[in-house]
């Protein structure tokens, strides 16, 4: 019969923001497969768990993967974890799960927290939709591209970035969105936490007075302003109004006005054009 694989949430910060469910399941596991063993040791001895671990990270993971799956399809628990957030997430795990699945391994999310909601949750940026990117590329002329096919993007755009990277990837913003919104999230739930908001050119002035930027960033860049729909011409409006509901020329001509709030003389003298 076969055991079961749980990916588990752990902290992304600090080490209180764990759910219970998570550190049951972690305690009950036959084996927990971790990105990182020295990092989740530290978060095991907080809560007194002893379990037997093993590395899974971006490395070995397409190898560590077999080995997994077949230990659960044998009938092992096992539960996946990464240094921080969700496994999966612009971490390792999708391939040991594309395996278990291919086994018939049942696979069961225990949430805990992730950098991108965190982050977005005390952005304040108007709308609910964000578009999470993960990592852009190192490059600058790769990441510039990456950033130019989201210009138009009406979500929050959200990223992880490298404190080594996070001047060179704002001047990119700054060059292809202009003075655009942005926040940067850096050592979310840390006892450095800090949110710089801001104009990305003014957020960027910050940094760069800064002596030295550490710690894990979490970039968000407002969405792009909605472009208002182009008007259909007033003509071919009071022409469907006309041909679909029957209306009279002047009744339709005072419909296509009220839609497009312009004054009834404005419609009467587009819709008499040639």
């Amino acid at each position: 019969m076969a055991g079961t694989l749980y990916l588990v949430g752990t902290p992304i910060g600090n080490l209180e923001d764990i759910t219970l469910r998570a550190l049951r399941v972690l305690q009950e596991a036959d084996l927990i497969a971790c990105e990182d063993t020295r990092q989740t040791r530290k978060l095991l001895a907080r809560y007194s768990i002893h379990r037997p671990l093993v590395s899974c990270h971006e490395h070995n993971e397409a190898a560590r993967a077999e080995e997994l799956a077949g230990k659960a399809a044998a009938g092992a628990t096992i539960a996946l974890v990464t240094d921080a957030g969700m496994p999966g997430i612009s971490d390792p795990g999708s391939r040991v799960v594309r395996q278990a699945l291919r086994r018939g391994v049942p696979v069961v999310p225990v949430p805990g927290p992730v950098a991108a909601a965190t982050a977005f949750s005390a952005a304040g940026f108007a709308g609910q939709a964000y578009r999470c990117g993960g990592f852009l590329p190192p490059r600058r002329g790769q990441r510039r591209k990456a950033l130019e096919a989201l210009a138009r993007e009406t979500a929050t755009l959200i990223f992880y970035e490298a404190p080594h990277r996070i001047l060179n990837t704002l001047e990119d913003v700054v060059a292809l969105f202009g003075a655009r919104p942005v926040v940067v999230a850096r050592e979310l739930t840390k006892i450095h936490e800090e949110f710089l908001r801001g104009p990305a050119d003014q957020v960027l002035g910050e940094l760069q007075r800064r002596p030295a930027i550490k710690g894990e960033i979490t970039l968000l860049i407002a969405p792009a302003e909605r472009q208002p729909a182009p008007r259909q011409p007033i003509r071919q409006r009071v022409e469907e109004l006309i041909g679909e509901q029957g209306l009279s020329r002047m009744a339709a001509i005072k419909q296509a006005a009220r839609e497009q709030g312009i004054p009834k003389r404005e419609a009467y003298r587009q819709s008499a054009q040639t």
